[in-house]
């Protein structure tokens, strides 16, 4: 089990509109430039994210999408479950009859409890991240980015401080 292309690219478009909906309307063109994401795919995962009113379109000139509600009453996991991305560890889809035998009888398997409770605790846990999370993340390791470039253009070089002729004396 694992999350596929279809959830992580709607949860990183997500962040990308909210990081800049602030100046209006995002297009998905430019998302999918800034995201290396195929802008085709962009507009079904918006449809979806549309159809559970996560996101509204503004058509026309300098039309786009926005967030239909706050970044803090969004979580990643209402993002992941309007794109019909399954959380579900289990290989019998929660259904427990992942265990079918000669006879054809179905039952759970004797790890089921195992993977069920596995997929309600990364329920759990993406339904407690929320998108205002992953934006000021996002925010902060942009600043850090930024102040690392600026330290490295800030600092001299050594020749700089001392020149190669120049004695310097206590």
């Amino acid at each position: 089990m694992r999350l596929t292309t279809k959830g992580r690219f709607a949860v990183t478009a997500m962040i990308d509109l909210a990081l800049r909906q602030h100046s209006g309307p995002v297009t998905l063109a430019a998302i999918s430039e800034r995201q290396n994401i195929s802008l085709s795919y962009l507009e079904q995962l918006f449809g979806k994210l549309r159809r559970h009113e996560l996101v509204e379109s503004i058509r026309g000139p300098g039309g786009g999408y926005t967030l239909a509600r706050t970044a803090r009453h969004m979580t990643v996991a209402d993002i992941i479950f309007a794109v019909d991305e399954p959380l579900d560890a289990t290989s019998c889809g929660g259904k427990e009859n992942c265990n079918i035998g000669r006879n054809g009888n179905a039952g759970k398997c004797m790890t089921h409890d195992l993977w069920a409770t596995l997929s309600r605790k990364m329920v759990e846990y993406l339904d407690s991240v929320s998108l205002q999370d992953l934006v000021d993340q996002q925010r902060m390791r942009q600043l850090h980015e930024a102040n690392q470039a600026r330290s490295i253009q800030i600092k001299p070089a050594a020749a700089d401080i001392f020149p190669r002729n120049e004695v310097v004396s206590a």
